[in-house]
Formats: structure tokens, sequence, C-alpha cells
């Protein structure tokens, strides 16, 4: 396979800067090849980098989650040449972020002439790990020209390595191949490779030939059945093709004359699948419109490809915008719902939502979609528990996002405990009460008097009663709240509820009476007295109700005359 003329290696890199001085700042560079007579200049650069470096050091040590600056210091060590810094780099901006499409190949490209051919596998990685982050048909391409010219089973086309092959093709197939403006691209590599694969088949072989001709033809075949741009061409190409196998065709006729019925009925399907689309094509790569106007066409799209039911056409087109739009919050909330929705695949729910949350992980709401979508699909606890743990890293807007985190994780545990998942060790009732200990312990400073933190404790009570079986437990977990919300009516109403429901009248009195003479705020004091009072109708003895009678008249008195 040819390659780009503009696709250059390390070693072409550091020639062209051996030869000129127009540093662009984005090729990877070698301090060592410049020239004496550029020393003091040279001097001057490298002192200025090496600030400018400490800079970006210290403000990605800071703060590690700022994409601007990874992406700087990235592009300064590779226009410094400092190669094991730029690897670690990369690597530490991964973590926390996705790359581009034009960061990978970069990054491949970097490898591949640092490493030589002994460094093949390391720059398959590479490729393998950049084409999940976007979906990008260029960096498919990328990836399957360089598996050709650089595995050496697949460039000898030994039996092992047309498998190969052919196993990336489908997966590219599988990931682009409905990309109606780019999808052509890997299906006319896919032929092209088959082609090659038929050179070399011993001529007097002639099943072995018969058998790889038709599955050249197949792959025309479903080519055709695809809408995507260039279609007559394809049928040109198809035709011309078969003249060369044989086949007595009109090779120049963009017509359908000629060609089986079946093929020719499902290549009529696809143009007019592809004229429906033309509109909305034009319209998502129009130039000069605001982002808003192209996500809105982007929308306009999809609600036409929802309409026609097709989820791997739709699926398509969400990544498609995901790439052009990477932190759009709208994009990533309506994508990540469809698939909930409709396909319900783990592995595919999985990858999604995990680039969902590298490129908006302030957004509170996709990290609770992400743990809910884990547990439909029975992920183990160990996921689970990580991406909990990962979304508490983030920064939200609003602390109510946090408060949701802990409950959506409280929630999954108890659903999975009262269902005997992993009882073999992994789950039981210690972690729901660490998770609200945490909880609480995060969130309190922030929500003391709230009704979301009367919700936690109120729902970390009753767990504790009715999941913990213990009491006492429960009982702490209400003082713990009166500690910080004491002047909450609501926090004493659910700690004496939980004593009344379970049958404890002499402790719930007990609370009765240590908050009646409390100072709510508005008409709480008066609710209280008139709590207690209905209390005593309805579980106490006749003195009791007397001496409630008595405490709560000298309040209410008390506080009248303070009005």
């Amino acid at each position: 396979m040819e390659i780009d003329s503009e696709d250059k290696t390390l070693e072409e890199e550091l020639d062209d800067e051996d030869n000129n001085n127009n540093d662009n700042g984005d090729q990877l560079q070698n301090p060592k090849l410049r020239s004496d007579s550029d020393s003091d200049s040279d001097s001057e650069d490298e002192s200025q980098q090496n600030q400018e470096l400490k800079t970006l050091e210290t403000e990605l040590s800071s703060n590690p989650a700022n994409y601007d600056s990874h992406a700087q210091y990235i592009k300064l060590l590779r226009k410094m040449g400092e190669i094991d810094k730029l690897k670690q780099a990369r690597e530490a901006m991964n973590t926390v972020f996705p790359l581009s499409p034009d960061m990978w190949r970069d990054w491949a490209k970097d490898e591949a002439s640092i490493s030589g051919p002994e460094g093949f596998a390391g720059v398959e990685k590479i490729y393998d790990r950049g084409v999940f982050d976007y979906l990008s048909v260029s960096l498919w391409c990328d990836y399957l020209n360089y598996i050709q010219e650089h595995d050496p089973s697949v460039r000898e086309c030994s039996l092992d390595g047309i498998s190969k092959a052919r196993n990336l093709f489908e997966r590219a197939l599988t990931a682009a191949g409905l990309h109606v403006a780019e999808g052509n691209k890997i299906w006319e590599l896919y032929r092209e490779f088959e082609q090659a694969v038929l050179h070399t088949i011993d001529e007097n072989d002639i099943k072995a030939k018969e058998l790889q001709v038709q599955r050249i033809r197949n792959i025309f075949h479903r080519q055709l059945s695809v809408p995507l741009v260039n279609l007559r061409s394809t049928l040109l190409a198809y035709k011309a093709w078969e003249v060369e196998q044989g086949i007595d065709l009109d090779a120049k006729s963009s017509e359908v004359d000629g060609i089986s019925s079946h093929l020719a009925s499902a290549y009529q399907k696809a143009m007019e699948a592809y004229n429906a689309r033309a509109q909305h094509e034009e319209q998502i790569s129009m130039q000069n419109i605001s982002d808003t106007e192209k996500i809105q066409n982007f929308m306009n799209y999809l609600k036409f490809e929802k309409s026609v039911g097709d989820p791997a056409r739709v699926q398509v087109l969400y990544e498609r915008a995901m790439a052009d739009f990477p932190i759009s919050i709208d994009l990533w909330l309506d994508y990540t719902r469809y698939l909930d929705r409709t396909l319900k695949v783990g592995n595919v729910l999985r990858d999604v939502y995990s680039r969902a949350t590298k490129n908006c992980p302030w957004i509170g709401e996709l990290w609770v979609q992400y743990m809910l979508s884990l547990e439909r699909g029975r992920a183990p606890e160990k996921e689970i528990s990580s991406v909990f743990e990962k979304s508490l890293q983030c920064t939200f807007s609003t602390i109510e996002e946090y408060l949701n985190l802990f409950l959506t994780r409280v929630h999954g545990l108890r659903r999975r405990i009262e269902c005997g998942g992993e009882v073999n060790g992994v789950l039981d009732y210690s972690l729901i009460r660490e998770t609200f200990q945490h909880a609480s312990d995060y969130l309190s400073p922030h929500l003391k008097n709230t009704d979301g933190l009367l919700r936690l404790y109120a729902y970390w009570a009753r767990l504790e009663m009715n999941l913990g079986k213990d009491l006492v437990a429960a009982r702490r977990v209400w003082e713990s709240l009166l500690k910080i919300s004491g002047s909450t009516l609501e926090a004493w109403q659910g700690f004496i509820a939980m004593e009344t429901e379970s049958g404890h009248i002499s402790e719930a009195r007990s609370i009765y009476k240590r908050c009646f003479s409390k100072r709510f705020p508005g008409t709480g004091s008066e609710d209280i007295c008139h709590s207690w009072l209905r209390f005593e109708e309805e579980f106490g003895t006749l003195e009791a109700f007397d001496h409630a009678i008595q405490k709560a008249l000298l309040l209410i008195i008390c506080l009248a005359s303070k009005t």
C-alpha cells in the first residue's frame, strides 16, 4: 500500500529540520542535528523552551485535569525531541482524556520511526487504542495500511496474516463502514487487500482462485448495498472487475443492466437511501455556520435515522457527531440514553459511557447512568466500584450531583445484596455502611439543614434497620444527624417515626421530650407539640397524654407571648 506523502516518519522530519530552519513546532525534533553556527540562537531557544517546560510541568502537577496544558506539553516535548518524556506525557494525558485522531496518528508515527521494525507490536497497540477514542475513518485507514505494510505475516500473505487482516477490516467496517461520507474508503482498502491476496494464489490452484474471486465479489456486493458516496463509481468499478473475470457486461454503463436482479435491487435501495440522506449530509458538512447550528443539524439527521429504525446506522451517526463535538453534553446524554433504550449490549454501552465520562467528566448524570448501565449488564462489583471512585475525583457544579452519585451507589449495592449478588466475599452490608459514612464525611459540611442531608441519613438509618438488622446502628445514624441538623424539625420527626414504626414507644416518647422545647423555624415548635399530643393519644396512657398536654400548653403559651 502507498503511504501518503504528507505522513512523514521521524527520520524524514529530522532530515527536514537539518536541511532548513523552518520549525513549525509540530514535528518531533532532534536537537543534536543542529549546526554549530546556530548554537547561540539554539541556546536561547532551548533555555526558553526549558522554562516553558517547567511551567507546564508545574501546572500539570497541580492540575492534571487541564486539557490545554497537556496538549501544549506534548507539543513542546515533541518539538524538543524529548522522546522518553513525550511517551510518558501522552500516557498521562490519555489517563485523563481521550486523544484526538491527530494525536494518536502523531504518536503512532513517532513510535514507528523511533523503534523500527522491532517496535511493530507497540505501534499496532497505539493504533488500536486510537480508533477506540473517536470514530475516524482516516485513522482506521492509517491503521489498516500500517498492518499491511509492517506486519510480516500480513505482508507475506500467510494464512494467519490474511486472517488477522480480514478480522481487522471487518472491525473497521463495523466501526465505520456505514459512514455515508467516508465509509467507502475502508471498503476500497478491503477490496484492494483481497485483490492482492488473489494475485498471490498459484494459477494452477483453480479452486482457491475461484473462492478468492467470490470473496472479492461478496465485498463488492456488500458495499453496493450500503448508502455511501460514489455508489455509481463503485458500480462501474464492480462491472469492470467482473469483465476482468470473464463476465460479459457493459463496463462503461452506470446502470444496473447485466448484474443479478438481487444485486440490482440492493443497489437501487442503497441509492434511494443515500439520496434520502444527501441533504442531511450536506447540512452537517457546512462550514460557515455556528456550532449550535451544526449540532442541531446532527440532531435533525439523528431524528431521521431513528425514524428509519436501523440502530447500527444511528450509532455511527452519533459517533460522527461526537467526533466533531466531543464535549457536547446534550449529545452524549442523548447518545447514552438511546443506547440504554435500544441496544442494551453490555460491551458497547460500557465503551460509550467510558468515553462519555472521559470527554465530559464534570457531568454527574453521565456517571450516574454509567453505574446504572453497568449494573444492568451485571458487571462485577470491582468494575462498578472503580467507576464510582473515579466519579468522586471529578469536579461537579453542584453538591447535589455528588449526593446523587452516593445515593446511586447505595441503591445499586442494596439491590444486589437483596438479590443475593456476589455472596461469596465481595458484597455485604459493610460496603453500604462505608459508602454512607464516606458520603456523610464529604457532604455534611455542605448540606447542613437541607432536605438532601435528611434524605441521606433517613435512608441510611432505614437500611441499618431493615438490611443490616442493627437497631443500635440506626439510632446512631439519627443521633449523628441531630448533631449536624438539630434545628431541623424533620430530622427529629424521622427519628421518632423510626422508633414508633418499630414498636419502641418509650424511646419515641423520650425523643419527644428532648425536642419539644427546641425552637424550630416557622411553626415547627407548635407542630412538634401537636405531633406529641397525637402520639400520646394513639400510643400512650391517659397520664402520659395529660403530661404531654401540660407541657405542650405551657410551650404554646410561651411562644404566643413572644410573638
